[in-house]
C-alpha cells in the first residue's frame, strides 16, 4: 500500500462538477508537483486533501490509516481537527495572525491541541515547553532567529511564507501541502522560498506542491501531474512529462506557460 493515496475523488458545487475522479498515490520522502491552467481543478483537490472541503465521493489514506472515506458521511469538527494536524497546509497568501509574533504564529496550533490532550496543568506546561522548543528550532532552520519576536507586519513577503512553512510543519505533519506558495513574491523573494522548499525535500518531507513555476516542478518532483477540466490529464516523472508530453492539452500548456522561476537551484547543496 502506498504512504498517501486518493481514489475517485470528485467535488461539485451546485451543478458545477469541479473534481471529477481523480487517483494518485505517493510513497514517504516523494515530492509530487500539480500543475494546470486556472480553473482546472488544483486549488480544489488540495483543499479537499486538507479537508478545508470535503470531497462527495473517494477516499483518502495515510500511513494505511482512513483519514477520508465519502461514505461516511459529514465527519464531527473534532474528528476533522484530528485528521488536519496528519495534513499540513502552506496558502499562497501567508495567513499569518497580524497580532503574533512569528514565535507564536508558529507555536499556535500546538499549543492548542495541547490544550486539549493534557491531563494536568502540568502536563500542558510541559507539552508547551516542548512546542517552544520546536517552534525555535524550526524558525532557525528557515533562517529567521533573528526576526523571531517580530510581527508579520515587520517582515518581507518571503520572511512570511517562511514563518507560514515552519507554522505548516509545527505540528508534524505526514503530508505538506503548498498552495501556489510563490504566486505572491517577485522573483528574488520566489528564490528565497524554493530554496526552503528544497531543503525540506533533502530532509526527506512529503509534499504536494501546487505551482505555476516549470522549472522548479521539473527540479524538485519525484513526479509532476497536470489537471485539466477536473481530471488528471497526464502524469509522471518531470523530465518526460516536460519533454515528452503526450495530451494536446498538456502541450499546450507548456507551450503556453511563462517560467516564473528565473535562475539555478542547485540541489546539491
Amino acid at each position: 500500500m502506498a504512504y498517501f493515496e486518493i481514489k475517485d475523488f470528485r467535488k461539485s458545487f451546485g451543478n458545477t462538477e469541479v473534481l471529477r475522479g481523480i487517483d494518485f498515490s505517493m510513497e514517504k520522502g516523494e515530492v509530487v508537483s500539480i500543475i494546470g491552467s486556472s480553473g482546472s481543478g488544483k486549488t480544489t483537490l488540495l483543499r479537499c486533501i486538507n479537508l478545508i472541503e470535503q470531497a462527495d465521493v473517494g477516499t483518502m489514506t495515510l500511513g494505511g490509516e482512513m483519514l477520508f472515506d465519502g461514505k461516511q458521511g459529514k465527519q464531527k469538527e473534532k474528528d476533522l481537527r484530528y485528521k488536519r494536524m496528519q495534513l499540513g497546509l502552506v496558502f499562497q497568501s501567508f495567513n499569518l495572525f497580524p497580532q503574533y509574533t512569528v514565535l507564536k504564529n508558529v507555536m499556535l496550533a500546538p499549543m492548542l491541541h495541547n490544550k486539549e490532550i493534557a491531563k494536568s496543568k502540568q502536563e500542558l506546561r510541559m507539552l508547551n515547553e516542548k512546542s517552544e522548543a520546536d517552534a525555535r528550532e524550526l524558525i532557525e532552520q528557515i533562517g529567521l532567529t533573528e526576526k523571531i519576536d517580530f510581527y508579520p507586519s515587520q517582515l518581507s513577503g518571503g520572511q512570511q511564507q517562511r514563518v507560514a512553512i515552519a507554522r505548516a510543519l509545527a505540528i508534524n505533519p505526514g503530508v505538506l501541502c503548498f498552495d501556489e506558495p510563490t504566486s505572491a513574491l517577485d522573483p528574488e523573494l520566489t528564490r528565497e522560498v524554493l530554496k526552503v522548499i528544497l531543503d525540506l525535500k533533502r530532509r526527506g518531507r512529503t509534499m504536494i506542491v501546487v505551482t505555476h513555476e516549470m522549472e522548479f516542478a521539473r527540479k524538485v518532483s519525484s513526479k509532476v501531474i497536470f489537471m485539466a477540466n477536473g481530471v488528471i490529464e497526464e502524469e509522471g516523472h518531470p523530465e518526460e512529462l516536460f519533454e515528452n508530453p503526450k495530451s494536446p492539452i498538456l502541450k499546450n500548456f507548456l507551450l503556453s506557460s511563462k517560467e516564473g522561476f528565473d535562475g539555478e537551484v542547485d540541489l546539491s547543496k
